[in-house]
């Protein structure tokens, strides 16, 4: 659907006179996304889209590849410039609640640029179709299409996928932050192939060997304690009234929150024997309304024999990593790299 900035939005008096004919109004989140109910959506760009170009002091290479033209998925590419033998790649997927959001925002070119640096490694950050024009499962399917483009690039290479000579195609991880991180879940759990001891999954030539899964999106009816009471700041990131709307707009329709794309743990999906759970880095921030929900996630698959690791950044907020500039972000980020880097070498 057509994609145009807020601020060129005639008023809601204007649409129901007759000024420009979209519909009713039937979800809205303030300053990011406004749904009528003849399916036209707008989107603010509350975050600049940037080209592919980093400072080269940075010492990082960026470009931008087609993955799939018929569902329009693209991906941003990062990799070290000094390489010191191949690297593991990480696939990463950005939040934005399955709605809003793109590989190309600033703060995800920034921060992601970052984290190949630092922790050494390639990343292909996936630009997946957004909800509500694409509900769940696309952005799952999508997920996929990349791991089979990815599996095609392993085998066949060429002169167009240079950095695949870089790249240790047998230690690839799924990550994301937010609804990211649902998406990397979820993949993960639809991927085929042969498991491993260490619970890895085996598609030749490619072994993808886990999930870094940032601030998790899950939900539910039933509310946890830090959904309940913790008190977000006005320009929080994550709302409950904002998380509330994320699902109504990317669920299956007539779902609620209890789906198990949702909440996984609401009607025992954990339980499923042949559920595929990677071993996993989770990482929790304090100051985040998703804080118990994620930290009942790791307890529920721990429970269940999976291998989860889990860190709580301390005194930050959802998202903060990408959000925010203070100065305990920017140290709290530095310690994310710096778990990343850790698991990244298991």
């Amino acid at each position: 659907m057509p994609t145009i900035n807020l601020g060129q939005i005639p008023s809601f008096e204007e649409h129901v006179n007759g000024f420009d004919q979209h519909d009713v109004l039937v979800e809205e989140i303030e300053g990011l996304i406004r749904v009528y109910g003849n399916g036209y959506v707008e989107r603010a760009q509350i975050v600049p889209c940037v080209s592919n170009a980093l400072p080269p002091e940075l010492g990082v290479t960026s470009w931008d590849v087609v993955v799939n033209k018929l569902s329009n998925i693209w991906a941003r590419f990062y990799i070290p410039k000094q390489c010191q033998g191949k690297l593991p790649l990480l696939v990463y997927f950005h939040g934005g609640g399955f709605c809003v959001g793109s590989a190309a925002w600033s703060c995800y070119h920034e921060f992601l640029a970052k984290v190949s640096a630092k922790a050494e490694c390639i990343i292909m950050s996936v630009n997946y179709r957004l909800a509500p024009e694409n509900p769940l499962p696309a952005p799952y399917e999508d997920g996929l299409k990349t791991i089979s483009w990815l599996k095609q690039v392993a085998l066949i290479g060429g002169k167009q996928n240079w950095w695949s000579r870089y790249c240790d195609f047998t230690r690839i991880y799924l990550g994301g932050d937010s609804a990211g991180g649902n998406i990397a879940f979820n993949v993960a759990a639809r991927l085929g192939g042969k498991t491993t001891a260490s619970g890895a999954v085996v598609l030749k030539p490619l072994v993808i060997r886990g999930n870094i899964l940032i601030q998790p999106f899950f939900g539910g009816e039933s509310r946890t304690k830090s959904e309940k009471f913790l008190v977000q700041p006005p320009r929080s990131a994550l709302t409950m009234a904002v998380s509330d709307t994320y699902w109504r707009l990317a669920l299956p329709s007539g779902a609620n929150r209890d789906h198990p794309w949702c909440n996984p743990s609401a009607k025992g999906l954990f339980k499923v024997e042949n559920l595929r759970v990677l071993p996993s880095l989770v990482c929790i921030s304090e100051l985040d309304i998703l804080k118990d929900r994620n930290l009942e996630f790791c307890s529920a698959l721990h429970r269940e024999g999976k291998l989860i690791n889990y860190v709580v950044h301390e005194g930050v907020g959802h998202a903060f990593q990408v959000l925010n500039k203070s100065q305990l972000s920017q140290t709290r980020t530095l310690e994310m790299i710096g778990h990343i880097k850790d698991f990244l070498c298991v």
